[in-house]
Parts: structure tokens; sequence; C-alpha cells
């Protein structure tokens, strides 16, 4: 079983330094993906209400052998529940459909600055925090700005921002505003799927210098950046491919080149994306 290196958060807890991404899998296939995951060393798995498959990996989590104390399980707020209450209670259905006692991380999905409700639910968050029933709170998709009002209103900070992060969209600025305030980066999209990454000259020629694969070339970048990776995979090989990034390093000029290419999102933009 390969062993995974953990970050500590700015809350006392700590979080491995590379996880399981289950969307877009449905709850059989999280189930069977989780499970299997947690067998080979994962001990970091990422869902979400909107993902519609937190039964399915509560299911893999209880499945697994593993005891629960190791496992980080990480689950987000929708849009369509942000306000004070309806955080609380959406929360709770999170929890029954994982079967679980406690949520390791809690995050707000999106910001949805038009509806102007995420401070709310991130009072709701601090509450549940301070019940137990989550050990870490942070966000995804937040700027910087919404990371200061959460600051600014609330004295709290998040633990973790999750965002958009690959070598197509390396996010210098808001990386570095994380590290200042003392806030892990996530990175969701860390192999920029649907893209000709994973078959960029320089990604492959990296990979064959060192022995690697394009994928492991890549999540290897993200570990070395200090953020943390969960690319989604139910297949086994790549699983075990994906964890087997923390036996070899990327040189200052490679990790340089990785990222010295067109600037272009994926995903939406935080300040006018909604997802309800």
């Amino acid at each position: 079983m390969i062993s995974i290196p953990t970050h500590s958060l700015n809350d006392g807890t700590t979080l491995p330094a590379l996880g399981l991404g289950t969307w877009p899998m449905d709850d059989a296939q999280a189930e069977q993906a989780v499970r299997g995951a947690l067998e080979l060393g994962y001990r970091l798995v990422d869902t979400a209400t909107n993902y519609r498959n937190e039964t399915g990996v509560g299911r893999g989590v209880a499945g697994s052998g593993v005891p629960r104390e190791e496992i980080v399980v990480t689950t987000k707020l929708p849009g369509r529940h942000h306000g004070y209450e309806e955080t609380l209670a959406s929360f709770e259905e999170s929890r029954a459909r994982l079967g679980l006692d406690y949520v390791d991380l809690y995050l707000i999905h999106w910001p949805l600055p038009r509806v102007d409700k995420y401070v709310d639910s991130w009072k709701a968050m601090i509450k549940l925090r301070e019940d137990g029933l989550v050990r870490s709170i942070g966000v995804s998709n937040f700027t910087a700005e919404h990371l200061e009002r959460l600051e600014k209103e609330t004295g709290i900070l998040p633990c973790v921002n999750q965002i958009e992060l690959h070598p197509f969209f390396p996010q210098e600025e808001l990386r570095a505003f994380h590290t200042g305030k003392g806030i892990l980066t996530e990175s969701w999209s860390p192999l920029a799927p649907g893209t000709s990454l994973l078959e960029d000259p320089v990604v492959t020629g990296i990979a064959d210098a060192l022995g690697a694969t394009p994928g492991q070339v890549v999540l290897r970048w993200h570990v070395q950046l200090g953020a943390v990776p969960i690319p989604k995979s139910a297949d086994p090989r790549r699983q075990r491919a994906n964890l087997e990034v923390f036996g070899f390093e990327l040189d200052t000029a490679q990790m340089t080149a990785i990222a010295d290419r067109a600037q272009r999102r994926r995903g939406g933009d935080p300040e006018v994306h909604e997802e309800f």
C-alpha cells in the first residue's frame, strides 16, 4: 500500500497531498471506485451534493475496511441551499446520504455572488464545525475578494479553497493569495480533461525523460506547487499510477516549462457562474 504525505491545515487538522475525485460517477461507480482507492492507499475522497453520488461514496467508505478516522471525506454545499438555515439542513441531508456521523471537510461549492448568501452559509458552516459535525470547513471556486469578505465578516478563513487549476490555468495570483492567508489550494480538473494537455510535447518529453506517464508528470507539478490534486479515476491501474507521483521530482526548469503555455479556463468564472 502506498503512503501519501499530508498537509497541515490552518485549523490544526491534516489533508492528504492527493485525493480521489468522483465527478461524474454514479452511486454504483463511486462505491466501487472509492472502496478500491482506499484499499490502494488513498485517504482523501471528494464528492458533492450536486454529484449525486454521496450514497455510493459513503458505501465505498463503509465497505473499504479502512478505519473511518483515517479517511478524509469531502462534500459540498449546492447553490440552491445557500443561506444559514438552508445550509444546516442541506448538510444533514448530505450526512444522511453518506451514512457518516461527521464529515471531514465541508465546502461551499460556488460563491454565487449575485445570490449573495455565501457569508450566511459560511456562518452556518462555522456552527457545524463548532458542533463537531464537521472537522474542517472551506470553499470552492472563491476569488480573493470573496475570501477577504468571509474573513472581514466572520473573522474565520477557510482551510481550503478548491479551484480549477492545471498547467493551462495555473492561477499564480490566487495561489499566492492563499499562501499569504494560510489557505491550502486544492486542484479540481488537475489533468485538464478534454484538452491536449497529456499529449503536449513538453509534458510527454518530460515524462519520457523521467520514465513516468504524462499524467504523473502533471500531478507531480501540482504536488510541487503545494496544491492538492484530486484526479477522478475509476480504473484501479490509473488510481495506482496517480499515487506513484511521490517517488520522483521535477526540476525548476521542468516546473516552469509545464506551465509556460496559453492561459484558459475550462470551467465557469466564479464571478458569474451559477450552479444550483
